[in-house]
Protein backbone atom coordinates (compact mmCIF):
# COMPACT_ATOMS: atom_id res chain seq x y z
CA UNK A 1 0.00 0.00 0.00
CA UNK A 2 1.05 3.57 -0.97
CA UNK A 3 1.95 5.82 1.71
CA UNK A 4 -1.05 8.32 0.96
CA UNK A 5 -3.22 5.38 0.83
CA UNK A 6 -2.08 4.81 4.12
CA UNK A 7 -2.40 8.25 5.37
CA UNK A 8 -6.28 8.39 4.18
CA UNK A 9 -6.95 5.17 5.70
CA UNK A 10 -5.46 6.23 9.17
CA UNK A 11 -7.93 9.36 8.37
CA UNK A 12 -10.87 8.05 7.55
CA UNK A 13 -10.61 5.38 10.13
CA UNK A 14 -10.71 8.24 13.51
CA UNK A 15 -14.13 8.57 12.42
CA UNK A 16 -14.85 5.21 11.90
CA UNK A 17 -16.13 5.89 8.32
CA UNK A 18 -14.72 3.88 5.06
CA UNK A 19 -12.81 4.69 2.01
CA UNK A 20 -12.91 3.05 -1.71
CA UNK A 21 -11.61 2.76 -5.06
CA UNK A 22 -13.12 6.10 -6.18
CA UNK A 23 -14.08 8.34 -2.76
CA UNK A 24 -15.44 11.60 -2.95
CA UNK A 25 -17.73 13.98 -1.71
CA UNK A 26 -21.14 15.37 -3.22
CA UNK A 27 -21.30 18.84 -1.42
CA UNK A 28 -21.75 22.88 -2.26
CA UNK A 29 -18.41 23.58 -3.79
CA UNK A 30 -15.48 23.35 -1.76
CA UNK A 31 -12.05 24.66 -1.64
CA UNK A 32 -9.09 22.60 -2.34
CA UNK A 33 -6.07 24.32 -1.25
CA UNK A 34 -3.94 23.47 1.76
CA UNK A 35 -5.69 25.93 3.81
CA UNK A 36 -8.73 22.95 3.44
CA UNK A 37 -6.69 20.30 3.39
CA UNK A 38 -5.23 20.90 6.62
CA UNK A 39 -8.82 22.12 7.84
CA UNK A 40 -9.84 18.71 6.71
CA UNK A 41 -7.50 16.37 8.95
CA UNK A 42 -7.75 18.48 12.12
CA UNK A 43 -11.56 18.65 11.93
CA UNK A 44 -11.14 14.65 11.65
CA UNK A 45 -9.21 14.30 14.36
CA UNK A 46 -11.11 16.66 16.59
CA UNK A 47 -14.02 14.75 16.51
CA UNK A 48 -14.50 11.99 19.23
CA UNK A 49 -14.75 8.63 17.23
CA UNK A 50 -18.10 7.37 17.26
CA UNK A 51 -18.60 3.01 16.71
CA UNK A 52 -21.81 3.61 14.71
CA UNK A 53 -20.80 6.71 12.44
CA UNK A 54 -20.89 5.49 8.41
CA UNK A 55 -19.50 6.85 5.26
CA UNK A 56 -22.30 9.29 5.38
CA UNK A 57 -21.57 10.75 8.69
CA UNK A 58 -17.75 11.20 7.53
CA UNK A 59 -18.97 13.24 4.50
CA UNK A 60 -21.10 15.00 6.32
CA UNK A 61 -18.40 16.14 8.62
CA UNK A 62 -16.13 17.07 6.23
CA UNK A 63 -18.73 19.16 3.73
CA UNK A 64 -19.88 20.84 7.04
CA UNK A 65 -16.22 22.07 7.77
CA UNK A 66 -15.44 23.10 4.79
CA UNK A 67 -18.93 24.61 3.96
CA UNK A 68 -17.76 26.80 7.03
CA UNK A 69 -13.99 27.69 5.68
CA UNK A 70 -15.82 28.82 2.17
CA UNK A 71 -17.91 31.39 4.28
CA UNK A 72 -15.08 32.89 6.09
CA UNK A 73 -13.07 33.09 2.61
CA UNK A 74 -15.18 33.48 -0.04
CA UNK A 75 -12.62 35.39 -1.76
CA UNK A 76 -11.23 31.77 -3.14
CA UNK A 77 -14.91 30.82 -4.28
CA UNK A 78 -13.75 30.68 -7.59
CA UNK A 79 -11.06 28.22 -7.37
CA UNK A 80 -13.25 25.66 -6.19
CA UNK A 81 -14.70 22.16 -7.29
CA UNK A 82 -17.84 20.14 -6.98
CA UNK A 83 -15.93 17.05 -5.85
CA UNK A 84 -12.95 15.72 -3.81
CA UNK A 85 -11.48 12.60 -5.31
CA UNK A 86 -8.14 10.98 -4.18
CA UNK A 87 -6.01 12.63 -7.24
CA UNK A 88 -6.90 15.87 -6.21
CA UNK A 89 -6.57 14.96 -2.00
CA UNK A 90 -3.88 13.09 -2.08
CA UNK A 91 -0.62 15.28 -2.98
CA UNK A 92 -2.00 17.96 -0.31
CA UNK A 93 -2.64 15.57 2.20
CA UNK A 94 1.03 13.60 1.73
CA UNK A 95 2.45 17.53 2.06
CA UNK A 96 0.42 18.35 4.90
CA UNK A 97 1.14 14.84 6.91
CA UNK A 98 5.04 14.95 6.10
CA UNK A 99 5.29 18.21 7.34
CA UNK A 100 3.06 17.20 10.59
CA UNK A 101 4.68 13.65 11.29
CA UNK A 102 3.51 13.62 14.71
CA UNK A 103 0.05 13.70 13.34
CA UNK A 104 0.05 9.82 12.67
CA UNK A 105 1.07 8.75 15.93
CA UNK A 106 -1.97 11.12 16.89
CA UNK A 107 -4.13 8.87 14.83
CA UNK A 108 -2.78 5.39 15.92
CA UNK A 109 -3.12 6.30 20.00
CA UNK A 110 -6.92 7.37 18.94
CA UNK A 111 -7.37 4.06 17.02
CA UNK A 112 -5.30 1.80 20.01
CA UNK A 113 -8.12 3.42 22.34
CA UNK A 114 -10.93 2.77 20.39
CA UNK A 115 -9.75 -0.76 20.04
CA UNK A 116 -9.05 -1.38 23.67
CA UNK A 117 -12.51 -0.57 24.48
CA UNK A 118 -14.41 -2.36 21.93
CA UNK A 119 -12.32 -5.45 22.99
CA UNK A 120 -13.31 -4.75 26.58
CA UNK A 121 -17.14 -4.73 25.50
CA UNK A 122 -16.74 -7.75 23.25
CA UNK A 123 -15.15 -9.55 26.42
CA UNK A 124 -17.57 -8.11 28.57
CA UNK A 125 -20.74 -9.70 26.54
CA UNK A 126 -18.92 -12.96 25.70
CA UNK A 127 -18.18 -13.27 29.27
CA UNK A 128 -21.63 -12.89 30.14
CA UNK A 129 -22.81 -15.48 27.71
CA UNK A 130 -20.59 -17.60 29.17
CA UNK A 131 -20.18 -17.01 32.16
CA UNK A 132 -21.93 -20.81 33.48
CA UNK A 133 -18.68 -22.49 31.95
CA UNK A 134 -16.23 -20.42 33.16
CA UNK A 135 -17.20 -19.73 36.90
CA UNK A 136 -19.56 -22.65 37.56
CA UNK A 137 -17.92 -25.41 36.01
CA UNK A 138 -17.83 -28.60 37.95
CA UNK A 139 -14.45 -29.54 36.48
CA UNK A 140 -12.96 -26.78 37.39
CA UNK A 141 -10.59 -26.88 40.66
CA UNK A 142 -11.02 -24.81 43.33
CA UNK A 143 -8.44 -23.52 45.35
CA UNK A 144 -8.44 -20.19 48.78
CA UNK A 145 -12.12 -19.65 49.77
CA UNK A 146 -14.70 -21.64 48.30
CA UNK A 147 -17.36 -18.76 49.31
CA UNK A 148 -14.76 -16.07 48.58
CA UNK A 149 -16.47 -12.90 47.19
CA UNK A 150 -13.95 -12.27 44.27
CA UNK A 151 -12.96 -15.38 41.88
CA UNK A 152 -10.00 -15.62 39.60
CA UNK A 153 -9.86 -18.02 37.33
CA UNK A 154 -7.10 -19.59 35.55
CA UNK A 155 -6.74 -21.91 31.86
CA UNK A 156 -3.18 -23.29 32.19
CA UNK A 157 -0.80 -25.68 30.68
CA UNK A 158 1.45 -27.62 33.06
CA UNK A 159 3.93 -27.41 30.24
CA UNK A 160 3.58 -23.61 29.73
CA UNK A 161 7.00 -21.58 31.30
CA UNK A 162 5.03 -18.64 32.01
CA UNK A 163 2.53 -20.81 34.26
CA UNK A 164 5.36 -22.29 36.24
CA UNK A 165 6.74 -19.09 36.51
CA UNK A 166 3.47 -17.57 37.56
CA UNK A 167 2.95 -19.82 39.96
CA UNK A 168 4.80 -17.78 43.09
CA UNK A 169 2.47 -14.88 42.42
CA UNK A 170 -0.75 -17.17 42.92
CA UNK A 171 0.69 -18.56 45.84
CA UNK A 172 1.38 -15.01 47.39
CA UNK A 173 -2.34 -14.14 46.54
CA UNK A 174 -3.71 -17.40 47.61
CA UNK A 175 -1.70 -16.63 51.14
CA UNK A 176 -2.43 -13.00 51.38
CA UNK A 177 -6.28 -12.91 50.37
CA UNK A 178 -8.27 -14.95 52.15
CA UNK A 179 -11.71 -13.69 50.77
CA UNK A 180 -10.08 -14.67 47.06
CA UNK A 181 -11.47 -17.78 45.05
CA UNK A 182 -9.10 -19.44 42.81
CA UNK A 183 -10.37 -21.77 40.11
CA UNK A 184 -8.44 -23.72 37.48
CA UNK A 185 -9.06 -24.95 34.40
CA UNK A 186 -7.18 -27.37 32.52
CA UNK A 187 -6.70 -25.80 28.91
CA UNK A 188 -3.63 -28.67 27.70
CA UNK A 189 -2.28 -27.01 24.16
CA UNK A 190 1.10 -27.69 24.35
CA UNK A 191 2.41 -31.05 23.72
CA UNK A 192 0.66 -34.56 24.01
CA UNK A 193 2.27 -34.79 27.15
CA UNK A 194 0.12 -31.79 28.57
CA UNK A 195 -2.91 -33.52 27.53
CA UNK A 196 -2.42 -36.96 29.48
CA UNK A 197 -0.90 -34.97 32.97
CA UNK A 198 -4.35 -32.75 32.49
CA UNK A 199 -6.57 -36.17 32.23
CA UNK A 200 -4.58 -37.21 35.61
CA UNK A 201 -5.45 -34.15 36.76
CA UNK A 202 -8.73 -34.15 36.42
CA UNK A 203 -9.05 -37.23 38.16
CA UNK A 204 -7.28 -35.79 40.70
CA UNK A 205 -9.38 -32.92 41.42
CA UNK A 206 -11.65 -35.12 42.36
CA UNK A 207 -10.43 -37.47 44.58
CA UNK A 208 -10.57 -34.91 47.70
CA UNK A 209 -6.98 -35.26 47.80
CA UNK A 210 -4.87 -32.00 48.23
CA UNK A 211 -4.67 -30.96 44.87
CA UNK A 212 -2.72 -27.64 45.80
CA UNK A 213 0.33 -29.91 46.64
CA UNK A 214 -0.16 -31.96 43.52
CA UNK A 215 -0.57 -28.84 41.16
CA UNK A 216 2.97 -27.40 42.65
CA UNK A 217 4.87 -30.88 42.36
CA UNK A 218 4.12 -30.54 38.45
CA UNK A 219 5.61 -27.27 38.25
CA UNK A 220 8.13 -27.76 40.15
CA UNK A 221 9.48 -30.95 38.40
CA UNK A 222 12.32 -30.88 36.54
CA UNK A 223 11.85 -31.78 31.98
CA UNK A 224 8.48 -32.13 30.60
CA UNK A 225 5.30 -32.73 32.48
CA UNK A 226 3.68 -36.10 30.84
CA UNK A 227 1.64 -39.28 32.11
CA UNK A 228 4.39 -40.22 34.22
CA UNK A 229 4.88 -37.33 36.07
CA UNK A 230 1.03 -36.60 36.73
CA UNK A 231 0.99 -40.62 37.85
CA UNK A 232 4.06 -40.12 40.16
CA UNK A 233 2.82 -37.05 42.16
CA UNK A 234 -0.87 -38.83 42.14
CA UNK A 235 0.52 -41.56 44.06
CA UNK A 236 2.48 -39.56 46.54
CA UNK A 237 -1.41 -38.45 47.59
CA UNK A 238 -2.47 -41.79 48.12
CA UNK A 239 -4.06 -42.37 44.13
CA UNK A 240 -3.74 -45.85 43.00
CA UNK A 241 -2.18 -44.73 39.41
CA UNK A 242 -2.96 -47.78 37.87
CA UNK A 243 -6.83 -47.17 38.02
CA UNK A 244 -6.19 -43.67 37.07
CA UNK A 245 -4.28 -44.48 33.89
CA UNK A 246 -7.54 -46.80 33.26
CA UNK A 247 -9.38 -44.25 33.21
CA UNK A 248 -7.70 -41.48 31.76
CA UNK A 249 -10.03 -41.87 28.30
CA UNK A 250 -12.80 -41.96 29.71
CA UNK A 251 -16.15 -39.95 28.46
CA UNK A 252 -15.57 -37.95 31.73
CA UNK A 253 -12.57 -36.47 31.34
CA UNK A 254 -12.54 -36.31 27.34
CA UNK A 255 -15.72 -34.44 27.61
CA UNK A 256 -14.09 -32.22 30.45
CA UNK A 257 -11.49 -31.33 27.90
CA UNK A 258 -13.28 -30.30 25.27
CA UNK A 259 -15.27 -28.02 27.28
CA UNK A 260 -12.19 -26.31 27.56
CA UNK A 261 -11.79 -26.38 23.84
CA UNK A 262 -14.40 -25.01 23.54
CA UNK A 263 -14.32 -22.44 26.07
CA UNK A 264 -11.47 -21.18 24.85
CA UNK A 265 -12.53 -21.16 21.24
CA UNK A 266 -15.63 -18.89 21.72
CA UNK A 267 -13.56 -16.91 24.27
CA UNK A 268 -10.78 -16.02 22.03
CA UNK A 269 -8.32 -17.64 24.37
CA UNK A 270 -5.29 -18.77 22.70
CA UNK A 271 -2.12 -19.20 25.31
CA UNK A 272 -1.80 -19.81 28.69
CA UNK A 273 -1.65 -18.44 31.63
CA UNK A 274 -5.14 -16.89 30.85
CA UNK A 275 -6.97 -15.34 33.75
CA UNK A 276 -10.46 -14.60 34.04
CA UNK A 277 -11.85 -12.22 36.42
CA UNK A 278 -15.60 -10.20 36.65
CA UNK A 279 -16.03 -9.25 33.00
CA UNK A 280 -12.08 -8.89 31.98
CA UNK A 281 -10.15 -11.29 30.12
CA UNK A 282 -6.12 -10.87 30.98
CA UNK A 283 -4.07 -12.69 28.79
CA UNK A 284 -0.40 -14.20 29.74
CA UNK A 285 1.61 -14.21 32.77
CA UNK A 286 0.60 -10.32 33.99
CA UNK A 287 2.86 -8.99 37.20
CA UNK A 288 1.35 -9.37 40.41
CA UNK A 289 0.15 -6.09 41.23
CA UNK A 290 -2.05 -6.12 38.28
CA UNK A 291 -3.85 -9.10 39.45
CA UNK A 292 -4.10 -7.46 42.88
CA UNK A 293 -5.91 -4.33 40.85
CA UNK A 294 -8.23 -6.92 39.20
CA UNK A 295 -9.21 -7.86 42.44
CA UNK A 296 -9.46 -4.84 43.94
CA UNK A 297 -11.71 -2.85 41.67
CA UNK A 298 -14.12 -6.14 41.57
CA UNK A 299 -14.61 -5.52 45.32
CA UNK A 300 -15.10 -1.37 45.07
CA UNK A 301 -17.32 -1.28 41.71
CA UNK A 302 -18.07 -5.23 40.74
CA UNK A 303 -15.99 -4.63 37.85
CA UNK A 304 -12.57 -5.59 36.91
CA UNK A 305 -12.27 -3.64 34.06
CA UNK A 306 -13.17 0.04 35.48
CA UNK A 307 -14.93 1.57 38.08
CA UNK A 308 -17.70 3.48 36.76
CA UNK A 309 -17.44 7.65 36.96
CA UNK A 310 -18.40 9.44 39.64
CA UNK A 311 -21.65 10.73 39.64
Amino acid sequence: MRRIETAILFVLAVVGGAVGSAWYFHSAPVRTDRQAVEAIVESALAKQPKPTLDTAGVRSIVTDMLTAEDAKNKQNSIATVASLDQRTLDPMIEDYLTSNPKILQRMTDALDRQNKADQALRDKQVISQNSQAIFDDPDNVVLGNPKGDVTLVEMFDYNCSFCRGALPDLAQLLSDDKGLKVELKQFPILSAGSVDAARIALQVGKSGKDYWTFHQALYTTRGEVDLQTALNEAKTLGLDPNALKANMQSAGISSALQKSYDLAKTLNVSGTPTYIIGDEIIPGAVPLDQLKAAIANMRACGSAVSCPPAG
